[in-house]
């Protein structure tokens, strides 16, 4: 009996045992799979921050220079042109607005009291001193001044215009620039197109890689296009501002000059 009692507590202690090593074969087995993603992520984030880091490095004319050339030189190019040019007359257009911005007040208190002073010659004299348009203006007017303040008032009218002319002038090309070039974007963007459709027909097959590849090179041109337009727009509105403002300028300051010129005509009777 004791000899049975022996054999059978043998018997359960090693099948603990056997139950023992089975489970931590098994734990360990589950955690392999765990540990083996871990590091399948921690390598894929790693090339990711790399490609990351590879793309920062690269300077921004160095991307600029690398997008020109995949929208094609020749569309790119004539692009350009249309920014260079019409930002070339955007600055002159700048420069010569500031320029004529004249301080109107104190050119009539400067008028005001040369026709006090000097009558009308020295008046004259001091619009001649004076740039911008306005000057130029007034000056036509009290060249006038012995016809009568109707004639005057006639004459600023007249020069008055020509003078809006001289401030628009320009602002033509920059509107045909800011038109053009997305045009010549949209062409380009065709005739992409039309490449890419080509290379699907040679392959024979419609392949991912080379339809995305087409359009890419196709939609460079377009987004130069408008980069460019809208780049031109801004200035352009820029210009009409400046052109209100110095014509809202001259119209209120020759209505002052004629009233000037009425109480000069009236103090010399």
């Amino acid at each position: 009996m004791r000899k049975f009692l022996a054999f059978f507590a043998l018997c359960g202690a090693l099948s603990l045992n056997t139950i023992s090593a089975f489970a931590q074969e098994a734990a360990v087995d589950s955690t392999q799979p765990a540990t083996e993603q871990v590091a399948e992520v921690t390598d894929a984030a790693a090339e990711v921050a790399t490609v990351e880091a590879a793309e920062q490095e690269v300077p921004i004319h160095q991307q600029l220079k690398t997008k020109f050339i995949e929208g094609g030189p020749g569309f790119m190019a004539t692009i350009i042109i249309c920014l260079i040019l019409g930002l070339a007359l955007t600055i002159e257009r700048i420069i010569y607005l500031n320029l004529a911005t004249t301080n109107t007040e104190k050119l009539l208190n400067k008028i005001e009291d040369a026709l006090k002073t000097g009558g009308v010659e020295a008046a004259k004299e001091v619009c001649r001193n004076t740039r911008g348009p306005v000057a130029s203006i007034f000056y036509q007017g009290l060249d006038r001044a012995h016809e009568g303040v109707d004639v005057v008032e006639k004459s600023i009218i007249a020069y008055g215009g020509v003078q809006t002319g001289q401030l628009e002038s320009g602002l033509s090309w920059i509107s045909l620039f800011i038109s053009i070039a997305p045009m010549l974007g949209f062409l380009g963007t065709v005739i992409g197109m039309i490449g890419a459709f080509d290379a699907i027909q040679a392959a024979g097959d419609i392949s991912p890689t080379v339809v995305a590849g087409g359009i890419k090179v196709a939609l460079i041109t377009t987004v130069g296009g408008l980069i460019v337009a809208i780049i031109l727009q801004i200035f352009y509105n820029y210009l009409l501002g400046k052109i209100d403002s110095i014509t809202n300028s001259m119209e209120d300051a020759s209505i002052s000059l004629i009233d000037i010129l009425v109480k000069y005509n009236l103090n010399k009777k």
